[in-house]
């Protein structure tokens, strides 16, 4: 979730130095090598542009481990591994593993609030006031003049609550979401609402709160109920209060140090989070949740066109645009797909679809430098372009 802020590639801390990985020499001989999944290897006698995108970032970037899981032209799943599952052992990496998938949850909990509109139990052009009377209030913050339409688009000018400092130093402290909210209400506007787009972590804290006040029940509960168990996705989950750990077979997450090393930053409290960040998936969830959203099976017409009218994102990327929780990126191939980045400590993931039903997601296990992260994008576009 920390998406689209080069200040916030630093380096991450525990307390504990037991978590701490040195670079060994098996261990980077073992990711130099690569680990290819069976269903990834060759086809017909070439190598296959996604594996090949893979080992790239595994052997030149230096990713400990690299996963996608694309659906193709032809309704297949096919997926793909390459890396060390562990730096420690060498183990594989699992076939599908489950990440974190940090900002790629916002498209969930949009949806929530989307369907919520759809339902009449919110308006998307009404004030946030309507639904949290008397929460925003700040220096420039009102609630009274901020949308929640401007709160799923983020244009809404409220200031960012992530403490990265604070977060990373302490990855397994628990967070009550006003406490989050609280953190950014003591900042100044950062503009007026609607007067441009920032990306910003609040705007969907906001909106998990609006969530939860509308339905009364949790949030993580609402998105397992309206979005994960409505299309069937096995392995994604919103996590419980407390719950540090990735539930099934997963590769370890990692943060690579000035000096070569890494450090294992896999199970932490993702109620920092929340709605703009907690879910843990897998890429083939990943890639059929984009399917299912833009096949129409998550969503009314009339709220799915309301989720993909953009405004631009240019800081993104070239030529890319930003809905309700939803981007717009263009395919080098022609036309475009519609998705999202997450990042979190120990993995980064893209993912999207496209509106013939191809969809594909690409996950690393680190938070990857810029070029890396390139790299990882170009995954993705190579994966739908093929």
């Amino acid at each position: 979730m920390y998406e689209h802020a080069p200040h916030h590639r630093l380096p991450l801390r525990r307390r504990n130095g037991r978590h701490r990985v040195a670079v060994a020499v098996a261990a980077a001989a073992a990711v130099a090598a690569g680990v290819l999944a069976p269903t990834a290897a060759f086809a017909g006698g070439r190598p296959d542009s996604v594996q090949s995108s893979l080992d790239t970032l595994s052997k030149d970037d230096g990713v400990p481990a690299a996963l996608a899981a694309v659906k193709g032209r032809d309704g297949r799943t096919r997926t793909y591994t390459a890396g060390v599952g562990d730096l420690a052992t060498g183990a594989k990496v699992p076939t599908d593993g489950q990440i974190r998938i940090g900002s790629n949850t916002k498209p969930f909990t949009a949806v929530v609030v989307l369907q919520l509109v759809a339902e009449g139990k919110v308006g998307l052009d009404s004030p946030v006031e309507t639904y949290l009377p008397g929460l925003l209030r700040g220096d420039g913050i009102d609630g009274h003049g901020i949308t929640v339409r401007q709160l799923l688009q983020h244009t809404s000018g409220l200031p960012e609550y992530v403490d990265k400092g604070a977060i990373l130093a302490n990855p397994n402290r628990y967070y009550e979401p006003r406490e989050l909210l609280d953190a950014a209400l003591a900042q100044k506007a950062h503009f007026a609402p609607g007067a441009r787009w920032e990306y910003n972590n609040t705007n969907y804290l906001v909106a998990g709160l609006i969530i939860q006040k509308v339905t009364g029940r949790p949030l993580g509960e609402e998105i397992n109920r309206r979005v994960v168990d409505r299309i069937g996705l096995r392995h994604t989950y919103f996590p419980t209060p407390g719950d540090t750990t990735i539930r099934e077979a997963h590769p370890k997450g990692y943060h690579q140090e000035a000096d070569g090393s890494f450090r294992e930053y896999t199970d932490l409290d993702p109620s920092w989070g929340w709605a703009a960040g907690a879910v843990v998936s897998t890429t083939s969830d990943l890639s059929r949740f984009y399917a299912a959203l833009l096949g129409g099976r998550l969503l009314p017409a009339a709220q799915l066109a309301e989720m993909r009218t953009t405004v631009p994102a240019d800081s993104v990327g070239p030529g890319v645009r930003y809905g309700l929780g939803l981007m717009s990126n263009p395919l080098s191939c022609g036309g475009l797909y519609w998705g999202h980045l997450g990042t979190i400590p120990g993995y980064f993931s893209s993912g999207g679809a496209t509106d013939d039903g191809r969809a594909a997601g690409v996950a690393v296990t680190m938070i990857p430098g810029d070029a890396a992260e390139q790299h990882v994008k170009a995954a993705v576009d190579t994966a739908l372009c093929r």
